[in-house]
């Protein structure tokens, strides 16, 4: 049996689709793995059917999958199953997110995979993990905001209920399987041997909410709906200029006489019931209607110009289009176009160079005869 201790490279296994997985297994290519991107007929991953499509790609493919190679395998195909099992035994990482109960029917479960390079980590992305009621319960990323109370206290006050708009828990979770696989790569070096991990969506929405939730624990109170207000800070939130919108954002006891001084509200700024953030908290909704009244009167330029001066947090709300054309947009240089890619590419923020971006997104089947050769078939 030949391990994955004989090449230069880690080789990792990508055999999810959509988001989280793809995206751990695209984190790992973009750090050096050689990624090859299992897909299965007859359209491989389900996100290369989505719109918007440029030059028959689709951009939401493009998003998670640069740096890969890509081969097709049918699993009820026994010549398909030696092709995949071969690959496992030349593998550091293999990646899935199967749908409950898939893997124990097709044999393709850790357990058979490390039968074949006990060297091998696992990793089994899911929305509810894998015990006796997470497995019953299929899901994705917006399921996911919804049931585990994520979504209970996005949006505003008396309004309906909305997700977040990125797919936050899918990418999230991407993150978490990408550092859970290294830090088992780094555990392999001192016992030689693979492990099964199990990334969960669940998990990262309860890490995201983590302050909210050790608050609800601690006092029983759940948390609100404040539209982009904070719920340990005040004022803090989104206020309408002449020309647009402005976010304004007291963080401390300090900031906020410097803040009245601006808006020429002094006396509230002297106003000791208002001193103490837990003071202001408690009067949230009057502080907003004072201060909207008052950023009512002016340009977002005008007031981000002396509330600058003040030092108080502020910032215009962009648009995408307005944000992509920021001056510190093109300072960090965000975007690339790889070789042959129709889609611009996106650099991961530990790769400030952009230069871990190598290979453009894969076509599907695309190294099927590379691969082969490889594993000498």
């Amino acid at each position: 049996m030949q391990l994955a201790t004989t090449y230069p490279a880690l080789r990792v296994l990508d055999l999810a689709t959509n988001f989280a997985g793809p995206y751990a297994a695209m984190i790992l290519g973009d750090m050096g793995a050689d990624v090859i991107k299992v897909e299965r007929p007859p359209g491989g991953d389900d996100t290369r059917s989505l719109p918007p499509q440029v030059d028959g790609t689709a951009t939401v493919f493009s998003a998670v999958n640069r740096n890969k190679r890509s081969i097709m395998i049918d699993y009820r195909d026994e010549a398909d199953r030696a092709i995949l099992f071969r690959l496992v035994e030349t593998a550091d990482v293999l990646i899935e997110s199967f749908p409950p109960g898939f893997a124990e029917k097709r044999g393709l479960t850790y357990a058979a995979f490390a039968a074949r390079n006990p060297a091998l980590i696992g990793v089994s992305v899911s929305a509810f993990g894998d015990g006796p009621t997470g497995r019953t319960m299929p899901g994705y990323d917006a399921l996911v905001q919804a049931v585990s109370g994520l979504m209970s206290f996005t949006g505003n006050k008396g309004d309906a209920t909305v997700r977040i708009a990125p797919s936050v828990l899918d990418l999230t979770t991407g993150m978490w399987a990408a550092m859970g696989a290294m830090a088992a790569l780094e555990r392999r070096r001192s016992t030689g041997r693979g492990e099964h991990l199990h990334p969960a969506l669940i998990d990262t929405a309860f890490n995201a909410m983590n302050h909210q939730l050790l608050a609800y624990r601690a006092t029983g109170r759940e948390p609100e709906k404040l539209g982009a207000g904070a719920p340990s800070a005040a004022p803090y939130g989104v206020y309408r200029a002449t020309d647009g919108e402005l976010l304004i954002a007291t963080a401390s006891d300090a900031q906020f006489p410097r803040l009245c001084a601006v808006l020429g509200l002094d006396e509230l700024g002297r106003d000791p019931s208002l001193a103490g953030m837990e003071q202001r908290i408690a009067r949230r909704e009057e502080l907003d209607r004072v201060i909207a009244e008052r950023i009512a009167r002016r340009s977002v330029a005008e007031w981000i110009g002396e509330l600058d001066e003040a030092r108080i947090s502020c910032g215009r709300v962009n648009s995408v289009s307005e944000a992509c054309r920021l001056p510190v947009v093109e300072e960090r240089a965000f975007f690339a176009r790889l070789p042959g890619a129709p889609v611009e590419q996106i650099r991961l923020p530990l790769d400030e160079s952009g230069t871990a971006m190598r290979r453009p997104p894969p076509g599907l089947d695309q190294h099927r005869a590379e691969i082969l050769e490889e594993l000498g078939l």
